[in-house]
């Protein structure tokens, strides 16, 4: 059975023992920021860069959508830091951590499906739709530095997305093979509730893409995997947590 020995907040971010996210973070020379203060900067430089553009080059359409990309994306970055830091506060079997953190796999799952996602925008989306929703939003020639920031700001939600569905499926699989005691069962379910919550989040994307069928359809069946996933994790806690040690 695993206990519910709190790790050193001290000794918890180590190397492999955290996302990749946090890694680059934490490797930054002499800055410490809080989860609200990093939230803050990324809002604030994306929002930043999204109002800038569209004044320049009068995409003023594009600033909704935009906005709403950049605050989802921001929330991702939310749930990642609380998610790890309150994971590597439990005494959980190494196995899981190393997948959990250390695998890597996450960036994996965002290249793969930011591959993806370019690959609709510049080649079946062109093909299929009319007009392309890169045409819809920035006009028939977008400008460069426009077209930068939308692939930048894409890139770091297929990173929060791939984060949250390996964060989904290495829950189901703990929850499987480990039995816990029950504090730590709960602590463990309030996490997934975390990751559930961000996926729901993305529902604020929905509205922008209900003529856009294919796109729907990946970001809504991403939100019902993790959901389904998480609440499976949750539930099979709930069958498999061990009573308390007996002194």
């Amino acid at each position: 059975m695993v206990g519910s020995r709190a790790a050193s907040e001290d000794t918890a971010e180590q190397y492999g023992d955290t996302w990749v996210y946090e890694s680059i973070v934490g490797a930054v020379p002499g800055v410490d920021l809080t989860d609200w203060q990093a939230i803050a900067i990324q809002l604030a430089l994306f929002e930043a860069g999204v109002l800038l553009l569209a004044w320049v080059y009068g995409h003023w359409g594009a600033v909704l959508p935009g906005t709403v990309a950049v605050a989802v994306a921001a929330a991702g970055s939310g749930v990642m830091r609380q998610f790890g830091r309150r994971t590597r506060r439990l005494d959980l079997p190494e196995p899981y951590r190393r997948l959990l953190f250390g695998s890597s796999i996450e960036v994996v799952l965002g290249i793969l499906a930011f591959v993806a996602l370019v690959t609709h925008l510049f080649v079946f989306d062109p093909r299929a739709a009319d007009p392309p929703l890169l045409e819809w939003l920035f006009g028939p020639d977008p400008a460069v530095p426009v077209v930068y920031l939308t692939l930048l700001i894409l890139w770091d939600l297929c990173y929060r997305i791939g984060t949250s569905w390996w964060a989904a499926v290495v829950a189901l699989w703990r929850s499987w093979r480990y039995e816990f005691d029950p504090d730590t069962a709960r602590r463990l379910r309030r996490l997934d509730a975390l990751n559930v919550g961000f996926g729901l989040t993305q529902l604020a994307m929905v509205p922008f893409l209900l003529d856009r069928p294919v796109l729907l359809v990946a970001v809504g069946g991403h939100i019902v995997a993790v959901t389904v996933v998480s609440t499976a994790a949750m539930a099979t806690l709930r069958v498999r947590e061990s009573g308390p040690v007996a002194n």
